[in-house]
C-alpha cells in the first residue's frame, strides 16, 4: 500500500488556495480597515475575528452537510467550486470598495467572502481522508500541509511584489493575483480530481488489506465522557495551553502588518519579509522537530517550542525600528510554532483513546478557534493604547501556555519510528 503523491497534491490544491487567501486576508484587510476607513484598533480587531466566529458554527455544519451530498463529481468538489466562485466575486469588489472609500460596500463584500470561505473550508479539508486509505492519511496530511504552505508563501510573495508604496496603496493587483490563483487551483482540481472513483479505490485498497470499516465506526465508543480524574485534568490543562498559544500567535499574525507600519515605518508590503521568514523556518524545522520528538517525547518538544515562542516574541519586541537581526527572532518563532503544531494535536487525541476521538478533536478546534475569536479583539483594544504592547502581549500568553503545559501528564506516548520522513511533517490542518 503506497500513497499516490500525484493524487494527493491535486487534492491539496483546494487547501493551497485556502491558505493563500487567509495569508493575504490577515495581512491586508487590517491595513484597509485602519488606513482607508479610519477604524480604531478595537473595531478592526473585532472585524478580523468575524471569520473565526463563523468558523465555530459554520465549519461543522457544512462539513456534515457535505457528508450527505452525492453528485457525479463527488460530495466535496461541488462545495469547493461554489465556495470558490462566490469568494472570488466578493474579492473582485473589495479593492474597488477600498479605493472608493465605500465602507458599506467593503463590509458587504467581506461578509460575502467569509461566508463563501466557510462553505468550502471543511469539505476541502475532508477531501484528502475521503480518497486516501486510512494507513496512508498521515503521509497524505503531510503533503496537504506542504501545499498549504506553498499557498501562504505565494500570498506573501505577491504582497511583496505587487503592493505599491504609501499607507494607502492600490490593492487591486494583489486581489486579482489571488483571484487568478484560486480559480486556477479550483479548475485544476475540478478537471483532475475524480473524487468518486478515488474514494472507491481507497475503500477497495483498505478492504484488500483486511481493514474493516465496521471497526472504524466503532472506534471510540465507550468511556469518553468518564475520563479518570488525572486524564481529565491533563486534558483541561492541554486545551488551555492550546487556547493560550493560539491567543499569542494569532495576535501577532493578525496585527503584525499594522505594527510594522506604525512602529517600524515599513511600507510597500515590507512586513511580509518577516512572516515569510517565520514560515520558511517552520518548513525547514518540521523534519528535525518530528525526529527530535521521537527521541524526547511530545510534551518536552512542545515545552521547548513554547519557550522558543516566549524568547522570539520578547526579542522582536525589543526593536524600535526595523533591522535585519529582527528576522532571527522570526526564525525562532517559526521553529517554535512548528514544534507546537507537530505535537499538540496528537497529544489531545492520545488522551481520547478511552473515548470518542472525534469528540476530542472537536475540543481541540473549539479551543483553538475560540482563542482566535478573542485575541484579535482583546489585543486590538490594547493596541489602541500603544502598538508596542503587541509582542509583550504574545509573550505573556505564551508564558501562560508554558505554565499550563507543565501540568499536562498524559498524552505523551512515544511515537513509533516513522517509515517515511514525510510522516514527521504531519500537523493539524
Amino acid at each position: 500500500m503506497k500513497l499516490n503523491y500525484r493524487r494527493t497534491i491535486l487534492v491539496g490544491l483546494a487547501f493551497m488556495s485556502i491558505s493563500a487567501f487567509w495569508q493575504m486576508y490577515d495581512s491586508v484587510v487590517p491595513l484597509i480597515l485602519s488606513n482607508t476607513f479610519d477604524l480604531n484598533e478595537g473595531l478592526t480587531g473585532a472585524i478580523m475575528a468575524i471569520d473565526n466566529v463563523l468558523a465555530l458554527f459554520l465549519l461543522p455544519v457544512f462539513g456534515t452537510l457535505s457528508d450527505k451530498v452525492k453528485t457525479p463529481i463527488g460530495k466535496r468538489t461541488p462545495f469547493i467550486i461554489v465556495g470558490t466562485a462566490f469568494t472570488v466575486i466578493g474579492m473582485f469588489f473589495m479593492p474597488k470598495a477600498d479605493n472608493s472609500e465605500n465602507l458599506l460596500m467593503f463590509m458587504i463584500m467581506t461578509g460575502m467572502v467569509l461566508l463563501a470561505m466557510s462553505l468550502f473550508r471543511s469539505p476541502a479539508v475532508a477531501l484528502m481522508p475521503d480518497v486516501t486509505p486510512r494507513p496512508l492519511r498521515s503521509k497524505g496530511n503531510a503533503i496537504i500541509n506542504l501545499t498549504g504552505t506553498v499557498g501562504a508563501i505565494y500570498a506573501l510573495v505577491m504582497i511583496k511584489v505587487v503592493v505599491g508604496p504609501g499607507l494607502r496603496p492600490d490593492y487591486t493587483n494583489l486581489f486579482l493575483s489571488m483571484i487568478i490563483f484560486m480559480v486556477v487551483c479550483t479548475v485544476l482540481l475540478a478537471f483532475t480530481v475524480h473524487e468518486n472513483k478515488w474514494e472507491r479505490i481507497a475503500k477497495e485498497t483498505e478492504e484488500a488489506a483486511g481493514i474493516s470499516h465496521e471497526e472504524e465506526v466503532n472506534v471510540g465508543k465507550g468511556k469518553g465522557s468518564h475520563l479518570p480524574s488525572d486524564k481529565r485534568k491533563s486534558l483541561i490543562f492541554l486545551l488551555l495551553s492550546v487556547c493560550f498559544w493560539y491567543m499569542a500567535y494569532n495576535a501577532v499574525t493578525t496585527a503584525f502588518s499594522r505594527y510594522a507600519t506604525a512602529v517600524w515605518g515599513l511600507e510597500e508590503g515590507g512586513f511580509a519579509d518577516c512572516l515569510l521568514t517565520a514560515t520558511i523556518a517552520a518548513i525547514v524545522g518540521y523534519i528535525p522537530i518530528g525526529l527530535f520528538a521521537n527521541k524526547i517525547g511530545r510534551k518536552k518538544s512542545i515545552i521547548i517550542g513554547v519557550i522558543m515562542l516566549i524568547a522570539g516574541f520578547a526579542y522582536v519586541g525589543l526593536f524600535s525600528s526595523f533591522s535585519w537581526p529582527i528576522n532571527l527572532g522570526f526564525v525562532v518563532i517559526g521553529v517554535g510554532w512548528a514544534a507546537i503544531n507537530v505535537n499538540s494535536f496528537p497529544m489531545v487525541v492520545e488522551i481520547a483513546t478511552d473515548g470518542d476521538v472525534g469528540k476530542y478533536t472537536g475540543f481541540y478546534y473549539t479551543f483553538s478557534m475560540a482563542a482566535q475569536v478573542i485575541t484579535p479583539t482583546l489585543s486590538g483594544f490594547l493596541l489602541e493604547v500603544d502598538y508596542r504592547i503587541l509582542f509583550p502581549y504574545a509573550a505573556f500568553f505564551s508564558i501562560l501556555a508554558l505554565i499550563t503545559m507543565l501540568n499536562v501528564h498524559h498524552g505523551d506516548v512515544k511515537p513509533l519510528k516513522k517509515k517515511s520522513i514525510l510522516e514527521n511533517l504531519d500537523v493539524d490542518d
